[in-house]
């Protein structure tokens, strides 16, 4: 007997359980029991016809205004697309022409990120821009409230929509959990019926070789990527770095990263003395809290793992990276750590010191493509 799940396309026998008289997939357990050889139905969403234009407190650079054409152009021509763009440029700024055409065409736009707090960040600037769009975030605590104008979602939580979406935005689409997982990518496929456009600034080579790529190198204020400090010493000299750089950078905030969680517990610990601050990581129930305080600058540093590489945006903010040459440090999490940096006008270079006992081949890649994006700034088109 040939099985098959329309849910994650598992063809393998080996995921297929036998249970009161029917074959069900194991492979996707974790999102619902589904049946071998049992086809989906669409779930039903309101649609309507919207036409509306984007509420902006700056006017988009030139070279935004360029690039969101050329997606837009590409999309209506029914092509999925990759916007492959330094950290900064502006990504969420440049969907808003292509999310504007597919709503005046009565059609339904999602939103997919790859973690929760980015999710809420990119529904909250969403409803800023749209004020008069219903906006869902459907995410972990956000899911009695699932259809909106626009759906802003975990990749997760996409598969409450199949075949939903005319246009699916995929963000983070290089990240933890989705990247290398068969089975989001299966689900991912399954909600868009029409054409995917992803965003990234440390793109995965298959999807760049699958969709048409336009690339942004530059930040709307011009100045060219952070290429930071690097400082080789021993883990008890990094520590005294840490304590120098926080003192030397008083007025600003820092992002202090660290490789393990409890990393983020004995340098809270070791820094309290000196300079005020908090600590956040996978496994602290009041994230959200944290991170607004952050924003309200109750303290002066935020100490996290790599749960932050990604999405958080604080005006003027320095980063320093302890124990850079550790293996979690992959080129794409440095790349998006720096890109936490100077991206303000008011601090367009920003601060940014990698810390380690030896540089790693992910250190220097990194640095040479940041380097790379500096030099290929007027780029546009890759393919």
């Amino acid at each position: 007997m040939n099985m098959k799940c329309y849910r994650c396309s598992n063809t393998d026998p080996a995921y297929f359980y036998f249970d009161q008289g029917v074959y069900y997939c194991r492979k996707c357990i974790m999102f619902s029991r589904l049946d071998a050889n049992t086809k989906i139905k669409p779930v039903s969403l309101t649609h309507k016809i919207i036409q509306i234009q984007p509420k902006l407190k700056y006017e988009l650079t030139t070279k935004q205004k360029e690039v969101s054409f050329k997606v837009c152009q590409l999309l209506k021509e029914g092509n999925d697309v990759f916007l492959y763009a330094c950290t900064g440029a502006g990504k969420t700024e440049i969907t808003l022409e292509s999310i504007c055409y597919y709503l005046s065409q009565g059609k339904k736009v999602g939103f997919a990120i790859s973690r929760r707090q980015v999710v809420l960040e990119i529904r909250d600037r969403l409803q800023k821009i749209f004020p008069s769009l219903h906006i869902v975030a459907v995410t972990q605590g956000y899911t009695k409230d699932t259809d909106g104008d626009i759906i802003v979602c975990t990749m997760h939580q996409l598969y409450r929509y199949p075949y939903a979406f005319d246009l699916l935005i995929m963000d983070e689409v290089d990240a933890f959990p989705y990247i290398g997982n068969d089975v989001l990518s299966s689900i991912a496929s399954l909600s868009c019926t029409g054409q995917k456009l992803y965003l990234s600034a440390t793109p995965d080579k298959t999807l760049l070789e699958k969709s048409k790529v336009v690339t942004l190198f530059q930040r709307p204020h011009g100045k060219p990527l952070l290429i930071p400090e690097v400082i080789v010493s021993p883990v008890f000299i990094q520590l005294f770095c840490i304590l120098y750089y926080v003192k030397k950078w008083k007025e600003k905030q820092c992002l202090i990263f660290v490789p393990r969680r409890k990393d983020c517990i004995w340098l809270h610990y070791f820094l309290l003395p000196f300079v005020s601050n908090s600590f956040i990581h996978s496994q602290i129930t009041n994230k959200d809290e944290i991170i607004d305080q952050f924003h309200q600058k109750k303290f002066q540093c935020l100490i996290s793992t790599t749960l932050l590489e990604r999405g958080i945006t604080i005006p003027d903010v320095s980063v320093i990276v302890f124990s850079t040459d550790h293996i979690v440090y992959t080129v794409s999490t440095l790349i998006q750590i720096l890109g936490r940096v100077g991206r303000s006008f008011s601090d367009p270079y920003g601060k940014g010191v990698l810390l380690c006992q030896s540089i790693s081949p992910s250190i220097k890649e990194c640095i040479h493509q940041l380097k790379q994006m500096n030099k290929d700034v007027e780029s546009v088109m890759i393919k």
